[in-house]
């Protein structure tokens, strides 16, 4: 035998048999398991939905980093079914709700906000509010800024008597991007959404003139997550209670 040999044997001679079975045993079950461990399946939206081939309906962030793609699977007696899906690098994550109509987005400028324009019927439509948290972007309220937006309008004493039945919509107004700066305004970068809120009474007076709201404008503080009017809107906000449509 010679030193290196002798020396090779001393040092297993230490150590019992069923340590150095256990050890190895141990390491062939966690190859073993490795092995047939399923491969992660890639996200993206399940199969049936199809990339929408419009290119208005692709949207990217600001910072180049995320790109919103819209995937349409249609259905038995025309039930057709939307989904939004946010790609950012190798990673896909779907912006819900699903819904039965495509949508419109836009971004902060600084990335980290997303507003979802969504269409949900005849002449009504929603906001759903997304933020950018743990490299995606998830839903920022538990129900849609849009119902939050009304919720704040029934709350006030000039509104709350107001009732409206249909062509119920609330739209986010132009400049989030730049904070609003074309109205005049010197409000914070990334602070504020402007939101307009329209509908209609379903049964009007009997002189044919039906009572309506046009463009009823509120602001909601991203910081804070409440809502307020700013006094520039007061003038338009009462013409906007007394609109009505001519029939």
């Amino acid at each position: 035998m010679s030193k290196y040999q002798g020396r090779l044997a001393a040092f297993f001679k230490g150590i019992p048999p069923v340590t150095v079975f256990s050890r190895a045993a141990g390491s062939l079950a966690v190859a073993l398991t490795l092995a047939a461990a399923p491969a992660l399946a890639a996200s993206g939206p399940p199969p049936g939905f199809t990339l929408s081939d419009d290119a208005d309906l692709a949207f990217t962030s600001p910072d180049g980093a995320t790109r919103l793609e819209q995937y349409m699977k249609e259905g038995e007696d025309f039930d057709i079914k939307w989904q939004v899906w946010a790609r950012r690098g190798g990673e896909m994550r779907e912006l819900k709700p699903e819904q039965g109509y495509p949508a419109g987005f836009r971004f902060t400028a600084d990335s980290r906000w997303l507003v979802r324009i969504q269409k949900t019927g005849s002449g009504e439509q929603d906001l759903f509010l997304y933020h950018f948290e743990n490299g995606g972007f998830v839903n920022a309220t538990k129900t849609s800024l849009g119902d939050l937006a009304w919720a704040y309008f029934r709350s006030r004493p000039d509104t709350k008597s107001m009732k409206l039945d249909y062509h119920i919509t609330a739209n986010l107004v132009k400049g989030t991007e730049d904070a609003y700066r074309w109205l005049g305004v010197s409000w914070p970068n990334n602070r504020y959404l402007l939101i307009s809120l329209s509908g209609e009474m379903d049964k009007p007076p009997k002189n044919g003139a039906a009572k309506s709201l046009a463009n009823w404008k509120c602001r909601y503080d991203l910081a804070t997550g409440k809502f307020d009017v700013p006094k520039m809107f007061a003038k338009g906000n009462a013409a906007a209670l007394r609109w009505e449509i001519r029939r």
